[in-house]
């Protein structure tokens, strides 16, 4: 029998993993946050408010797009 020479990176699947766990947080935080912004339109911590539920919106997507190739780095790439 042979056997495949394929291995897999437990840490990076692990570090994958995590950074999935951390992605999913800000896919949670980040429409709240938007949602509390454009509900008081009217204080004056709007604008602040609102950008910060942007950023987070951008980091849940780059965050996201990050953790998905770390965790197939880690499945594909093998123990080096």
């Amino acid at each position: 029998m042979a056997r495949s020479t394929m291995r897999t990176n437990k840490e990076l699947i692990i570090k994958g993993v995590k950074y999935l766990a951390y992605t999913l947080a800000l896919m949670f935080t980040a429409p709240v946050v938007l949602y509390q912004a454009f509900k008081n339109s009217e204080h004056s911590f709007y604008i602040p408010v609102l950008i910060v539920g942007f950023i987070l919106a951008i980091g849940a997507i780059a965050m996201g797009f990050y953790s998905i190739k770390v965790l197939l780095d880690g499945i594909f790439t093998g123990n080096k």
